[in-house]
């Protein structure tokens, strides 16, 4: 079954293209991570979704209600969490008010279960709170009913890594338990470590659309060298490495190949340190997509 569906979903406002004939579709009980960098029209695409703006052309069905259709949307929104990038909140209550606030509209048979696993200040007014505080808050008013899609924008934003982790195995927990979360980031970490599949927008256009495992094949990833002595860079080089950049004894680029065939070449020369990680998402697109998107599929 197909949580939510777009179709051809393109906003518009004047001559700028936000979302321009977005066309994907989410399954039900999977965690879907909606990957871009800032601006590449992520938020607007949640937007459109949830109906807080209107499509300039296309649709999009969300638990089976057209997003053009108003009242058929109200009725899903009921069985649907939202933690928006910017929560909002009234400044003057306190975190357990407006948990009561949004109780009233829509129920709140899980407060106390994640109320155990996020610890905001109830007490407290929304205007001492902390970013990370915050976003437990929305953590908890997005779940707390029990909905079947949660829909979370830039989730981790403000969360130490002990409550990321934390907030990791819950979302699996959650997709195990058969809920539908639509994750949106522009931090390739967090993706790979919670996502089944990966919807990637750059300018509006949708670039990619595959299983996570495969786009983390493609991404390459950065690695750093401290030699023991400075090195010719042409020498060392290999067609694997991109973007290879040479300071004194310190070498740094993308590396595309395999890591067997990277630690072979290195044991040639005298290393103090290396250090490997993932690329940074817009690396990924300038290096895999280029200029030109590639098919969806």
């Amino acid at each position: 079954m197909t949580a939510i569906e777009l179709v051809d979903l393109t906003k518009r406002y004047g001559e700028t293209t936000a979302n321009d004939a977005v066309t994907f579709d989410v399954g039900s009980g999977e965690i879907f991570g909606y990957l871009g960098p800032n601006g590449a029209g992520k938020t607007t695409t949640i937007r459109l979704l949830l109906g807080l703006i209107k499509p300039t052309s296309g649709t999009a069905t969300v638990l089976g209600a057209d997003i053009r259709d108003r009242r058929a949307l109200t009725e899903a929104k009921a069985n649907i969490g939202y933690l928006p990038d910017d929560l909002g909140f009234e400044e003057r209550l306190t975190g357990r008010q407006v948990l009561d606030h949004f109780a009233r509209m829509r129920g709140d048979e899980r407060r106390a279960e994640l109320l155990d696993l996020f610890h905001p200040p109830l007490e407290k007014p929304i205007e001492n709170y902390s970013h990370g505080n915050r976003r437990m808050l929305g953590i908890v008013q997005a779940f707390m009913h029990d909905p079947d899609l949660v829909i979370m924008d830039e989730p981790t934003s403000g969360l130490d890594p002990l409550k990321q982790d934390r907030m990791y195995a819950f979302l699996e927990g959650e997709r195990d338990a058969g809920t539908t979360i639509f994750f949106s980031s522009h931090i390739l970490s967090e993706v790979q470590r919670v996502c089944d599949r990966v919807g990637i927008i750059r300018e509006g256009k949708l670039v990619a659309l595959e299983e996570i495992d495969d786009l983390l094949g493609r991404g390459g990833k950065d690695v750093r060298v401290q030699l023991a002595e400075p090195v010719d860079e042409e020498t060392f080089r290999t067609p694997e490495m991109i973007d290879v950049e040479t300071v004194d004894t310190t070498v740094r680029f993308t590396y595309t190949g395999e890591p067997a065939a990277l630690l072979e070449h290195l044991v040639g020369y005298e290393i103090d340190d290396v250090d490997i990680g993932d690329p940074q998402l817009d690396d990924i697109f300038k290096h895999y997509y280029g200029d030109e998107p590639v098919e969806a599929g």
